[in-house]
């Protein structure tokens, strides 16, 4: 029997519960490793009355969470203090004050996938995912590429931690496969692209070349872009549900509705989440610098260091854009992200919003000055036209 499933015992101290460590038992087939191990020692607490085990979130359900530990799947109720978990979380598990067993502690995450929520008028975090080493960004061949938001997800990948991969899905369709390939790679400089066909088989071993033992991939993609069936192909088994796609316009049905961690064979973990319609960034400069790192090495270039890269004499964007080295397309993807992230910035920090308040204010009044200057000079020359006038009429 576990030291999970043992009796709380006041008696036992927090040294003899960091001494319990030593010999941790996990659930291997969700990703523990003897790296996991060593954070769980490392995030020893004085809280236990018994000795605690590891466990990871599997899925979040709406009133208990399935926690994974070395003896099996538990349904468990939330904890009561501290983070609310998140799928891929690792957690110490104990029991509540009632006696019952529960997460007691959620572990510090080494890397989180997370996005604005998705309503419009919120400021707040939503955690997709945590403890991820592969975000792959799932894009379909039988419809558009969308630009815009292949970047927009990018960003997120790289911001996140973890490292960001594109896998092309669908690819038996060969007669569109070629030039949205040729497309994303174009994209996505610098990022890994794997391109796949889970009816026919193809592209699958590479894919998991990209995950080794211990490793937990997350899929991100809209609805109907394949993840299910590519899901089902890596595991070898029906894990998953698959839906028709809507012949109009592309879009399938949400066969997948909750994140949820599905062992692979050879000992890697792949998080499954449900089509995501929008992606709002959040807080996610380190994504924007690696994504638009071009455009930073760009920005150094200008005149002058504090340019708007608007009007500016000097502006290596204005140039690069004449020039036509530079995709008008993605300076504006650009710049939308980044007054993207500034708007969630001021809804949480009331300095930021004050100094943008001010910014503003100031405009305001240097556009009236200089609309009044602009008056009084119009006034004072017509002014001056018409007294020369009256001169030449004396004479």
């Amino acid at each position: 029997m576990s030291s999970f499933a043992s009796s709380s015992n006041p008696s036992v101290s927090s040294t003899a519960s960091v001494s319990s460590t030593a010999q941790l038992r996990g659930p291997v087939e969700y990703g523990f490793t003897e790296a996991t191990a060593q954070l769980f020692r490392e995030h020893s607490t004085s809280r236990w009355q018994e000795d605690p085990a590891p466990g990871r979130v599997v899925r979040l359900d709406r009133n208990r969470v399935l926690v994974a530990s070395a003896d099996g799947l538990l349904h468990l109720p939330y904890p009561a203090h501290g983070l609310v978990p998140a799928t891929g979380d690792w957690v110490w598990l104990g029991h509540n004050s009632a006696g019952e067993p529960a997460v007691v502690e959620v572990l510090p995450r080494r890397s989180a996938l997370s996005r604005k929520r998705a309503f419009e008028a919120s400021s707040e975090e939503q955690i997709l995912g945590s403890n991820i080493d592969i975000v792959a960004v799932v894009v379909p061949v039988d419809r558009p590429l969308t630009h815009n938001r292949l970047e927009r997800t990018l960003v997120a990948a790289w911001d996140s931690g973890a490292t960001p991969l594109v896998v092309i899905t669908k690819a038996d369709l060969a007669y569109l496969a070629d030039d949205v390939v040729g497309e994303v790679i174009l994209q996505a400089a610098g990022v890994d692209v794997v391109t796949t066909s889970a009816e026919q088989g193809d592209g699958l071993d590479e894919l998991m070349q990209h995950i080794p033992a211990g490793a937990t991939l997350v899929l991100l993609g809209p609805s109907g872009a394949g993840k299910s069936t590519l899901i089902n192909a890596l595991a070898g088994r029906e894990v998953q549900q698959t839906g028709e796609v809507r012949a109009g316009d592309g879009k399938g049905k949400h066969t997948t509705t909750s994140r949820e961690l599905v062992p692979l064979p050879g000992g890697a973990v792949l998080m499954d989440t449900p089509g995501v319609r929008g992606f709002g960034l959040f807080d996610a400069d380190d994504g924007m610098e690696e994504m638009f790192g071009d455009l930073e090495e760009l920005f150094t270039e200008c005149r002058f260091a504090d340019c708007a890269h608007q009007a500016e004499p000097g502006c290596a964007v204005q140039e690069a854009l004449a020039e036509e080295t530079l995709d008008p397309r993605r300076w504006a993807s650009y710049l939308k992200l980044q007054r993207e992230l500034a708007a969630l910035a001021r809804k949480h920090d009331a300095a930021a919003r004050r100094a943008y308040q001010r910014e503003w204010h100031q405009k305001v009044v240097a556009a009236e000055r200089g609309q009044r200057a602009a008056e009084r000079y119009k006034h004072d020359q017509a002014q001056e036209r018409a007294g020369k006038g009256g001169k030449r009429r004396k004479r």
